[in-house]
């Protein structure tokens, strides 16, 4: 990353990262990335950082990690607009929940129910809640916990049925009323839910939510955790072509460590992560580059090389956040190889190949929330 008050003897820090966050990406998504007349974020940026990508949609999910980003950077004005256009076009007024997109005029386009999309939506509505005015925060409240009962009644899985040792699980995408499952559980979308969970816990002290992490972490525990490696699928446990995604396993450590919530290692989880941790570390991190794959086998394997900005966002904070200290030590190296690696003065380099070819050049509006985790959990 070019510094002009850098030089060889001071590498990149945490500080240095931040700087280029607020200075850099921040201003991307305030400009040239809004657009102002349907007051919503254009899906992508052309690697300028100044060209908005021909909008085919706008997903609420992007909506919805926009406005955690600008609560969580104090631009209030921003986020308040944002909690008003999500409302406004994505909320199914009719059905409940949340549409998965709308067009580029702002219909509704595709209108299933999705739950990764409702888990950003409760998690960005907890982080607006901690920082809007009063009334705002008591709609924010408001959405957060309708959302959450729209999940626990309308999606969960029952033990009957296709949803057969997944029960307390939820379907990972419905029909637009809610009638029937598109999809069945997915690590994905529950780490989400789970993540939502934790932030609405912190923001509203409720000890329902308490009660919805420890079902939830029970239940994936007994579904998702590779016995052999302690690694944490994508698919349900014995599913046909599983895998494993490093990224994945990091942000899983990351909720655990920072968190502390006892719902981990009452449902195991926290031993199992500690081992899924050394394990993609070992087969998903490039020695060299410091790298992080995509995917691996069950084995450990590679399946997919590519390096996407947010796997590596993922292994910043896990290192960040470790028990090990000698783990802990890593982060300052890790830090310069992904700030030489992945971060532009114009913005970032969202995928890459192995052997650094950018395989995707435009600046996706979702990617600003990995960074901003990530560097929120470095000391």
């Amino acid at each position: 990353m070019h510094d002009p008050d850098q030089t060889a003897a001071t590498p990149p820090t945490a500080a240095t990262l931040r700087a280029h966050y607020n200075h850099v990406v921040l201003p991307i998504w305030r400009g040239p990335g809004f657009n102002t007349v349907l007051r919503l974020a254009f899906e992508a940026v052309a690697e300028n950082g100044r060209t908005p990508l021909p909008p085919q949609r706008y997903r609420a999910m992007a909506c919805a990690r926009q406005l955690f980003v600008f609560s969580q950077a104090g631009d209030i004005d921003h986020a308040d607009t944002l909690f008003a256009s999500l409302r406004t076009y994505f909320q199914d007024t009719k059905n409940g929940g949340w549409f998965y997109s709308v067009d580029a005029n702002g219909a509704p386009h595709e209108r299933h129910k999705d739950l990764y999309t409702h888990a950003f939506v409760i998690f960005a509505c907890a982080e607006y809640a901690k920082r809007a005015g009063s009334a705002a925060a008591k709609e924010a409240l408001a959405v957060l916990e309708d959302t959450s009962v729209v999940i626990e009644r309308r999606m969960a899985i029952s033990a009957g049925g296709n949803g057969a040792g997944v029960d307390g699980l939820f379907s990972s995408a419905m029909t637009e009323d809610f009638s029937t499952a598109l999809g069945p559980p997915l690590q994905n979308p529950l780490m989400h839910l789970t993540e939502a969970w934790l932030a609405a816990r912190e923001a509203t002290g409720d000890a329902i939510f308490d009660q919805r992490l420890e079902k939830l972490a029970a239940a994936f525990a007994r579904a998702f955790v590779h016995e052999e490696t302690g690694c944490i699928a994508e698919l349900t446990i014995g599913s046909a072509n599983n895998w494993l995604e490093p990224g994945h396993q990091f942000e899983w450590l990351f909720l655990a460590e920072a968190s502390r919530h006892p719902a981990f290692d009452a449902a195991g989880l926290n031993r199992a992560l500690v081992r899924g941790f050394d394990f993609v570390q070992q087969h998903g991190v490039d020695p060299v580059t410091g790298g992080v794959a995509a995917s691996l086998n069950e084995q450990g394997g590679m399946i997919d090389s590519t390096q996407r900005i947010w796997a590596q966002t993922e292994y910043l904070r896990a290192l960040a956040t470790h028990a090990d200290q000698s783990v802990r030590a890593l982060l300052p190296a890790q830090i310069a190889r992904f700030s030489a690696r992945f971060i532009r003065p114009r913005g970032w380099i969202e995928s890459q190949s192995a052997e650094g070819v950018v395989m995707r050049p435009e600046l996706p509006s979702t990617t600003p929330y990995h960074l901003a985790t990530a560097y929120a959990a470095l000391p």
